[in-house]
């Protein structure tokens, strides 16, 4: 876990093979996704519980559901057997209508104890047909969620800078750590952007990709290259 003076790092694996590599090279959280179902691809219950065998508990693990419905939970019925410290779901397809979220508030109430429900915030949110940014920060600001993820949901080539500003990004997670919430920054950024993001300083970057041989979300973890990301960060 991070605190408010550390930035940590999270680092999706697709399988249990790659908890190795993603430990070795420096991973403070694991998540678990599977990259060829989209942004937040859900991967097979028994490839989840392979990952948090792997783990053995050296650090958190959490697992992306896929996009929000209203069956969720059913879907992800055995995943949440599992011990995974956050879960989530992006909100694609998710258009606000007055008195929004209280279907999420509903799914947040039925997970397991000790498990908490990740916000997301689609940076790219209107493509995505999702939830405004800070329409969602504030919800999930007043609806006391323990952690908050900025993501992009299109993975063309474009990145969380793409749609959001260094400045933008930092009253988020400044705002968000006012109160007590934690916040991870995903969306496609490469190790070379965190020039622009030096003032920016979340609970965990989240990558996969450029974690990835050869940059590409399908590829195999590297150890090298979490280094590289854990210098960056450093």
């Amino acid at each position: 876990m991070s605190d408010a003076t550390r930035t940590g790092l999270l680092v999706s694996v697709r399988s249990a093979d790659e908890v190795d590599a993603a430990l070795e090279g420096g991973a403070d959280l694991i998540d678990v996704k599977e990259p060829t179902k989209g942004p937040l691809g859900m991967a097979e219950a028994e490839v989840v519980a392979g990952v948090v065998d792997r783990v053995r508990g050296r650090v958190p693990v959490s697992a992306a559901f896929g996009e929000w419905s209203a069956n969720a939970l059913t879907v992800a019925h055995w995943h949440l057997e599992l011990k995974l410290a956050y879960v989530k779901w992006g909100l694609a397809g998710y258009t606000p209508s007055p008195g929004w979220g209280e279907d999420l508030l509903d799914t947040r109430r039925e997970l397991p104890a000790g498990m908490e429900m990740v916000a997301v915030a689609y940076a790219d949110w209107e493509r995505a047909k999702s939830v405004p940014v800070t329409e969602l920060v504030r919800f999930a600001k007043r609806f006391r969620f323990r952690a908050v993820l900025l993501d992009t949901w299109g993975k063309d080539g474009k990145t969380l800078l793409d749609f959001l500003s260094p400045t933008e990004l930092a009253n988020v997670v400044e705002s968000a750590r006012r109160v007590g919430m934690k916040t991870a920054i995903g969306g496609s950024l490469r190790p070379e952007q965190m020039k622009q993001l030096k003032g920016v300083c979340p609970d965990w970057y989240a990558v996969r990709a450029s974690a990835c041989a050869a940059g590409k979300r399908d590829g195999v973890i590297d150890v090298s290259r979490v280094k590289k990301w854990k210098e960056m960060i450093g």
